[in-house]
């Protein structure tokens, strides 16, 4: 039933969403990022290298034993998952990945936080635009995490920083490290008291210029319901609803409002 209800709900997305072109928005800031972020056709060079990872992982008949302390895996159930399998249901997709490094190019940020790295797919968004910045990026799961390791130096990537355990322990040392979290992706725990516990104390760490991205808004009627809380709270600007991202913007310039995007 959980299925079919996510089914539902992405239908409802695709036929009643709006602004696939960024026509009737009128948030300028907005406006410009769909026009020239969002729909953008540039080409990222770099993907290439990521897609030939991606496409030798989908080949993989390697089998791993997962941890999860989150919500886990509506397509996985066992703990001994294909690597294959990671690949094709847990990765983030080439649309949203690209995304990812687009929003990256666009903005510049120094130091990014990823909460779960899966395999490293989503890293890599992460870490090729913009080489001088630092990604750090958490995993709970040590075989998952060794397996994305290896991605990163088939990718030959110099600016991940890998951290491997609990994200409730990690996380706060982080914070404690770090000035600012100039961007956050989470793709972590799918619930609605972690994904708020996490998203709290980013905020902390994150300044007006700041940009949280979170996967899976609509997973879960928890994740939706964690969803909700962010959009109101008191120092979110404007978001963004894209169905599989959430991007939450925090620029005391830009007025408080809540968008629907067709993607």
């Amino acid at each position: 039933m959980q299925t079919i209800s996510f089914i539902l709900k992405f239908i409802s997305y695709k036929l009643f969403s709006k602004h696939k072109k960024a026509y009737g928005i009128h948030s300028p800031f907005l406006f410009k990022l769909i026009s020239e972020t969002f729909n953008s056709d540039e080409k990222l060079e770099f993907t290439q290298k990521i897609d030939s990872i991606r496409n030798s992982l989908l080949k993989s008949s390697e089998k791993i034993t997962v941890n999860d302390i989150g919500a886990g895996s509506k397509k996985m159930k066992s703990f001994q998952r294909n690597i294959s399998k990671i690949a094709k249901y847990s990765a983030v997709k080439k649309k949203y990945g690209e995304l990812l490094s687009r929003i990256i190019i666009k903005f510049e940020p120094k130091t990014i936080l990823e909460l779960g790295t899966s395999v490293g797919l989503s890293t890599l968004y992460l870490a090729f635009p913009k080489p001088e910045s630092i990604v750090h990026t958490i995993e709970f799961c040590p075989e998952t995490a060794k397996k994305a390791s290896q991605n990163f130096k088939i990718a030959e990537t110099t600016n991940i920083v890998q951290h491997i355990g609990n994200i409730d322990e990690i996380l706060p040392q982080l914070i404690n490290e770090t000035e600012n979290f100039d961007f956050v992706f989470f793709d972590a725990n799918h619930k609605e008291l972690p994904t708020l516990k996490y998203f709290n104390l980013c905020l902390a760490n994150s300044s007006e210029k700041s940009i949280f991205v979170f996967d899976d808004i609509h997973w879960s009627n928890e994740m939706e319901r964690a969803w909700e809380k962010i959009k109101i709270h008191e120092k979110v600007t404007l978001t963004v609803d894209l169905f599989f991202f959430g991007i939450v913007f925090f620029d005391k310039n830009l007025s408080k409002e809540n968008f629907i995007v067709k993607y």
